[in-house]
Order: structure tokens, then C-alpha cells, then sequence
């Protein structure tokens, strides 16, 4: 092996199934000069790949998370590392049952082979399994065992042999040189114990030594190692005269969070039922004060002691037969993170990237996605719920990974709802008016640490007034984290008003002689424009797939305002400041600035009897924006809507916007105005308008073109993602078919088998009417990116993309939910809204 060199174009750091993957696709894809260093001996350098029990389930609930795991299994067969033995996730309780079908929707949507099975089932592929302990299964024929370290090797040897590599064992990270330039931060030197080494790129790919390697540099890494506790019980009889390392299928005792799995003549049990026991990067042991790994920490037998005796009961003549004991037992490391999520990308530091986070199953996947991002700018595989910029200050902090994976980790075999709250380290970003709407009986729901009111306890009289039109929903589980207030909260602001906090928005202010270029080059709408305007604009990455969608308000000659939401607001943000000049200024805004909005029909009377100001038609024009005075208050009112409803956003100073927000509820309570949570902005209002939302209808493998917003011309000035956006109204133009189109769905029919009306909450897969799969020119099928309810319209609404040929008004298809088939009907083939098409109530 070499020693360290002098200089690199770039270093990897880490030789675990990541590092390696990475290093591979990084030579693939043309680059040269690569240096890979690990503190550890290869093949195995003492990381989680080499103790990980290395099975692959590849059905999971994130899209984002299964692309990644299918493109890895593709990759361990092309190697021919990949052990195909299919795999069992079993239930022992009728709720467990329930979301196994929840899981059959996944599967179907991702286009996954799967199916729901009796015990039965299980025990003619699993003989010494006790059927009596469970009553139903998940099966999935492709899961399957990886040789994770033989991968490694084999993907570093293809670099190495391509000329573009140099490996360097046994060389320890001590330090990262990093720069200030005009544009911020850059990386420039990795300092080892064997030598220093200038290079333009550093990525961090060293799983739970992560954050330790970035606190060198100044950046975090918000994860933290976490136990998982693994035994080998052997030899067992009925597994010794078995070919290979596994013949048996994997077994998930969800449940118990269990799982067991052959390995030659012994069965791993590995436990996620146990508390969780964190460490810290900085306390791992050395290779030298290791016992076996510095990531296989020693066992502690009371923590597995209960999931051993329920191992024990699902199979017991494997695990207690004569001569079978425990062999191998291990506190294994891994990395977990506050959302779940890696962490993948550039930092804030230029050129220091990073790859963490990362388990097995996702490891080759993750590996070619980052190369693709650092080589191209993009990857074909939307990574950005995991990118590193995603993060908000206070989700960087040690502290908050800690309680939100000391929160999470029961729940990694957990029953999760999709709009399931954390309760740890909350309240970390109130708005200005939190006190009144605790008052108001406001259930919190958090985005980006920020405690938004998703409806009002206050409101509840509405649902007698209201009555059925409220939509309400029987079933415990459709009805969980919800409330037939939010549907009643819609419908008064439909008839009177309604007052939104809006405080979570991400602002920030783009200044200077280079300000205009900034925003031209970034977003795809004209933004030269007028001062006053506003403009509502798509951001495109390279291969013109969606990177954002939001606001730009033009404020002056040399100031462009930005607004975009919370949960994307620190990702968009660095976008901006990338493509930004070095005379351009861009400033957060979001701690000094508060929004709120004011919609209905009476909007305008209520903020007309609280100024002076013109607010007319014909005096405040759609899309324009000024500075008015509302209750004595400077304000920056914009007249926009996202719930299609005549009204503004009102931006104020902090310190003022608890006077604004009683001032307007006050002003419209005599008309009926009241406040109104996100679960209206968000999703009722949104979805009747049809209006598309980043990180559900739009993504990186979205286009304009698929998703229906393109406009009539495209601005002459340059932008990321001009050409290949050109490319895509080009080939519409000449009457080719997008490869797929966004529509709108409406339900007919929500009655189940047991008559219980059921209503879908998103992910479910979209079919014939006859149940069979739908396929668009991607190859991938249709799913629902957005359900909700449409109280106006008496509906509940579902948005997904379809085939080019389903793309049409009046065509009958059907949603499968919990494995039982509804029937739907698209109600709008294009960005048509389904509710006041002509956007009248909007004048």
C-alpha cells in the first residue's frame, strides 16, 4: 500500500462500503488523482461494514430511501456479492397486520414483489419456525445477504486499476485545513499522522467517526453512533448440512423488533427492542484498545436478555437444540441521525463533502449518487431529504441527535405515522404570537424547529355548523394526527376569512450590484422585473429537475427578497449564496421578519378597516407588493395566495407581529374571520387548487414539462437548467409525450369491506380499476404524492403522476389502500385547479 502523498484532487476518507463505493464511482465517471485514506487495516478497517449482518430489505416508505437500496442491490449483483434468500416481516398483532398492508402499498408503488401471507406460508420456508407465535406475514422474494467487505474490495480494485486511485491503510485523520476565500470557507489540506496532503475535494465517508473528522474543519455532522445488539447462536443442526452462508429465508419479528437470520450453521438475532445506548464519536476505542473492532463495543446481556427469551419462543428447537450456544455476541455501531435520514453533500465548507450516515443496504447506491452530484452538480437519484444543508442551527447541535435518536430508535422497527410528531426538543423557534394561540387551543406540529399551529382547539364550534361537510373520518388510523377542525377551519375561510401563521417561512435578502444577476442565473421566471413585483419561480438544478419553488419580491434596483418554506428554507438559501456573486449579499431574514396571511373573501374589508392605505383591486394589483401600514404597524404586504382566496402575506418586524396578528383577528371576528392552521394552507387549500409542493409533487426527477408549469415563453437570460429545460418544452412542442404527467384524482368511493369509509393519507400506489400496475416512460409507477381533503368540493383528492395515456379528465382508475382497491377518477389532467379554475375568487 502507498504511503501518503503530497497532494490529491481529491481525498476520501473512509474505506468502509461507502468510502469505497464512492471512490469507484468517482474513477468511473472520469476522475483522477484520488486518495483514499482509513485509519484501519483493509479489507476490513474496523467500521460498521465489517460487523453489519449485511441483509438487504428493500421495501421501505421513503422513495428517496428505496431508489437508493434498489440501485445498490444492482450494483452487489453485478459484483455477484448479493445472496438472494427472500425474506419474512411477520406480525404478531392485528395492528402489526395493518401496516404490513400500509407496507404492500409501498411495495406496489416502488414496483417491488411482495405479497401479504398466512403462517403457514412462512412455515414451509422456514420449517423451524413456531407458527403459533404470529398471524401474518410480509414476504418479500428479493431480499437478500450482501458480502459487503468483498463489494468493498472489489469497487476499490476497479478504481485502482483504472489508474485514478491511491489506497492508504493505517493513516490517521488529525486535522483539516480549511481557508477563507470570497466566497466563505474552503477546504484545502487533510493533515495525517503519515503526512499532509493539499487537495481541492475532501469527503467525509467515515460512518460514526464523522462528526469527529468535521469538527476539524468547523462543520457538524449531526449523527450519532447508537448500539445495535447482535448474537450468533450455533451450530444448529437444522442449518449445518445447508450449502452457503444462507439457504433459509430472513425473518423480521417486528414486534419483539427482532430479526433472525442464518448465517452458515448459526442464527443471528439482532434486537432494536432495547434502549437506546448512544455514544460519542470521541469515546470510540482506538484498533489498538478494541477487543474485536473499535465499532463492536462489549454485550450487555440485560439490555437483549427479554428479545432473547421472545427469539426463543418464535424458534425453538433452532435456538435451544443440543450443542447450539452463543458464539458471538456484540454491542454493534452504527449511525443514526435526528430524522432518520444521511447526510450527504457539500457543507458549508467549499469542497468538503460529505457521505454518513449510510447503511449497507443504501451503501453502493449512495456512493453513485454522490459522485454523480460532486462530477455533474446532480444525480440521477433525488438525495435531497439527505442533504446535508437541510439542517437548521439548532438541528445541528449534539444535543438535539442526541434526544431525537434516543426518541427514534425504538421506532426503527416501529409502527410510524406518516405525520407522526417527535416530542423531544421542542419549542426551539416560537413565533411572535405563540402565547395567543396556545390560548386559541393550537395543536403544534414542528417544521424546521419551528411550533406552526396545524389547527385550533378554539374552532371546534365550527363542526356543528358545519356538520358532515367537515369530512370526518372514522377510521383511527386516517383520523391520527388530524382533525375534521382543520376541514372546518377550511370551509370559514372559504365564506369569511381566515388569519395564518406563517413565521416558519425561510426570508433572506439578495443585495448588491450583482443581485439581479444572482436571481436570474438561479431562478427560472423573469425576474427583472419592476420594483413591487412579484414573481413565482420554479429553481432548476443542471439536468432541470425541480430544486426549489418560491417567491422573489423585488424591493429595489439592488434588492430582490427571497421566500421559500422552512422544511427546504437552509438548503434553498446555500443554493442561492452558491450561485451568488462576490458583489452580491445575501442575509437571512427569517429571526427578524414574521408573515402572516390574511385570506377569504373578506380579506380585503378586514385589512382596509386597519389602513389608510389603498388595498382595492385596482389599487393593489395580483403579484405586487408595498409597504403599507396596518394598525399603525410598517408592513410589507404582498398580494399573493397559496389557498386560492383573495388575500396577502404580510410581512412585519418580530417584535410587532403579536399586535399585527391580534389586530387582524380582532378586525375580522365580526365577520367571521378566525385563525387557521397549516393543515389548510398546506393541505386542503393547496390541494383544491392544485397547487404542487417541493419535496411531494417536485423533486429533482420532476420536470417543469411533466409537472405542468410550464410557461407560454422562457427568458432569454441564462439560468441553471435553461438548456436542458429547452430540451424538455422542445420535444413537447414537436408532439412527443412527456414520459409522465401530474394530475388530480378525485375518490368515489371510500367505503371499505367492513364499510368503515377509509381515506388515503399519500405514498398509496395509483392501478387499473381492475388492480393492475401502471407503468410511465421513467419505468416507475404512479403513486400519491399529496392526498387530502377538498371540503368545497365534498372530495378527498389525490395528486400523482400518471401515464401520458391515464393523463386525461374522466379516466377511471383506482388507489389501492391497506391492500383493498377505491375507486378514482382524474378530475384535472394539468395544473388546472379542480376548485375555481378560473382563480375569480382570488380578484
Amino acid at each position: 500500500m502507498a504511503t501518503v502523498p503530497a497532494s490529491a484532487k481529491v481525498v476520501v476518507i473512509g474505506a468502509g462500503i461507502v468510502g469505497n463505493s464512492l471512490v469507484h464511482h468517482l474513477a468511473r465517471l472520469g476522475w483522477r488523482d484520488i486518495v483514499q485514506i482509513d485509519k484501519g487495516p483493509l479489507p476490513n478497517p474496523g467500521g460498521s461494514t465489517g460487523h453489519a449482518s449485511n441483509f438487504i430489505f428493500p421495501v421501505d416508505h421513503s422513495r428517496e430511501i428505496t431508489d437508493l437500496t434498489l440501485d445498490s442491490v444492482r450494483q452487489y449483483q453485478e459484483m455477484g456479492v448479493f445472496t438472494q434468500s427472500g425474506g419474512f416481516e411477520i406480525a404478531r398483532t392485528p395492528e402489526r397486520m395493518e401496516e404490513l398492508r400500509r407496507r404492500m402499498s409501498s411495495a406496489r408503488a416502488w414496483g417491488i414483489e411482495s405479497e401479504l401471507v398466512d403462517p403457514a406460508f412462512v412455515k414451509e420456508k422456514v420449517p423451524f419456525i413456531e407458527e403459533d407465535q404470529f398471524i401474518g406475514a410480509f414476504w418479500t422474494p428479493s431480499v437478500g445477504v450482501v458480502d459487503s467487505l468483498r463489494a468493498g474490495t472489489i469497487m476499490r480494485e476497479r478504481a485502482l486499476e483504472a489508474g485514478a486511485l491511491t489506497v492508504v491503510p493505517n493513516a490517521e485523520v488529525v486535522g483539516l485545513d480549511v481557508e477563507d476565500v470570497p466566497s466563505g470557507r474552503r477546504i484545502r489540506r487533510v493533515r495525517t499522522d503519515g503526512g499532509d496532503i493539499e487537495t481541492e475535494y475532501v469527503v467525509i465517508a467515515c460512518g460514526v467517526w464523522s462528526p469527529k473528522i468535521g469538527d476539524m474543519a468547523g462543520i457538524s455532522i449531526p449523527l450519532t453512533p447508537a448500539v445495535h445488539q447482535m448474537i450468533s447462536v450455533g451450530p444448529c443442526p437444522q442449518l449445518a448440512e445447508r450449502e452457503g452462508e444462507i439457504s433459509f429465508p430472513i425473518v423480521r419479528d417486528m414486534d419483539t423488533f427482532c430479526y433472525e437470520r442464518q448465517h452458515g450453521a448459526d442464527m443471528e438475532v439482532g434486537s432494536y427492542a432495547h434502549r437506546a445506548i448512544l455514544h460519542e464519536p470521541e469515546d470510540i476505542p482506538s484498533i489498538e484498545q478494541a477487543k474485536l473492532s473499535p465499532t463492536e463495543m462489549p454485550f450487555t446481556s440485560d439490555d437483549f436478555d427479554p428479545q432473547l427469551e421472545q427469539a426463543y419462543e418464535l424458534m425453538p428447537e433452532l435456538l435451544g437444540a443440543e450443542g447450539a450456544e452463543m458464539r458471538y455476541a456484540i454491542n454493534g455501531l452504527l449511525s443514526l441521525t435526528c430524522d432518520g435520514n444521511p447526510i450527504l453533500g457539500e457543507s458549508l465548507v467549499e469542497g468538503l463533502w460529505t457521505a454518513a450516515a449510510v447503511w449497507i443496504k443504501e451503501g453502493p447506491g449512495v456512493g453513485r449518487a454522490v459522485a454523480e452530484w460532486m462530477v455533474d452538480g446532480h444525480s440521477e437519484i433525488d438525495v435531497s431529504h439527505s442533504d446535508i444543508r437541510r439542517f437548521h442551527p439548532h438541528q445541528m447541535r449534539r444535543e438535539h441527535t442526541r434526544l431525537r435518536t434516543t426518541e427514534s430508535f425504538i421506532k426503527t422497527y416501529g409502527i410510524v405515522h406518516p405525520s407522526e410528531q417527535y416530542e423531544s426538543d421542542r419549542d426551539q423557534r416560537l413565533a411572535a404570537m405563540h402565547d395567543s394561540q396556545v390560548k386559541l387551543g393550537a395543536v403544534f406540529f414542528e417544521t424546521g424547529g419551528w411550533e406552526r399551529p396545524h389547527w385550533y382547539e378554539s374552532n371546534a364550534p365550527l363542526l356543528e355548523e358545519y356538520g358532515d361537510a367537515v369530512l370526518p373520518r372514522e377510521h383511527e388510523w386516517d383520523a391520527r394526527w388530524w382533525s375534521p377542525i382543520i376541514n372546518a377551519e377550511h370551509l370559514r375561510m372559504r365564506e369569511a376569512g381566515g388569519v395564518v401563521d406563517l413565521s416558519a417561512f425561510e426570508v433572506f435578502d439578495i443585495t448588491g450590484p450583482g443581485s439581479l444577476d444572482a436571481v436570474q442565473s438561479t431562478c427560472v421566471a423573469q425576474c427583472d422585473v419592476p420594483v413591487g413585483k412579484v414573481v413565482y419561480t420554479p429553481v432548476l438544478d443542471g439536468a432541470g429537475g425541480f430544486k426549489a419553488d418560491l417567491t422573489v419580491m423585488r424591493l429595489g434596483d439592488e434588492h430582490f427578497r427571497v421566500v421559500t418554506g422552512a422544511a427546504h428554507g437552509p438548503a434553498d438559501r446555500s443554493w442561492f449564496a452558491d450561485h451568488a456573486g462576490p458583489d452580491t449579499v445575501l442575509t437571512s431574514r427569517t429571526d427578524d421578519i414574521a408573515t402572516i396571511g390574511l385570506w377569504g373573501p373578506r380579506a380585503r374589508d378586514v385589512l382596509a378597516s386597519l389602513t389608510s392605505d389603498d388595498v382595492s383591486g385596482e389599487g393593489f394589483a395580483m403579484l405586487t407588493c408595498r409597504e403599507i401600514t396596518v394598525a399603525g404597524l410598517p408592513v410589507l404586504a404582498s398580494r399573493i395566495s397559496y389557498v386560492g382566496e383573495l388575500g396577502w402575506e404580510l410581512y412585519v418586524g418580530v417584535d410587532a407581529a403579536a399586535q399585527l396578528w391580534d389586530a387582524l383577528l380582532d378586525a375580522g371576528s365580526s365577520s367571521g374571520v378566525v385563525p387557521v392552521g397549516i393543515g389548510v394552507y398546506g393541505t386542503t387549500g393547496r390541494i383544491e387548487k392544485a397547487y404542487r409542493a417541493v419535496g411531494a409533487e417536485l423533486d429533482a426527477e420532476r420536470t417543469i414539462v411533466e409537472a405542468g408549469m410550464q410557461r407560454p415563453k422562457v427568458k432569454a437570460a441564462d439560468f441553471t437548467g435553461r438548456e436542458a429545460y429547452l430540451a424538455q418544452r422542445a420535444r413537447l412542442d414537436s408532439g412527443e409525450a412527456p414520459e409522465t404527467v401530474l394530475c388530480t384524482m378525485a375518490v368515489d368511493d371510500h367505503t371499505s369491506a367492513s364499510g368503515v369509509k377509509r381515506y388515503m393519507l399519500g405514498g398509496e400506489p395509483i392501478l387499473t380499476r381492475s388492480g393492475e400496475p401502471l407503468t410511465d416512460g421513467h419505468g416507475h409507477h404512479p403513486y400519491v404524492t399529496t392526498a387530502g381533503s377538498a371540503p368545497s368540493l365534498g372530495k378527498h383528492l389525490l395528486m400523482a403522476y400518471l401515464p401520458p395515456e391515464q393523463a386525461r379528465v374522466g379516466t377511471e382508475l383506482a388507489v389501492s389502500y391497506m391492500e383493498e382497491l377505491y375507486p378514482v377518477t382524474v378530475v384535472s389532467a394539468d395544473a388546472t385547479a379542480p376548485y375555481d379554475p378560473a382563480n375569480e375568487r382570488m380578484k
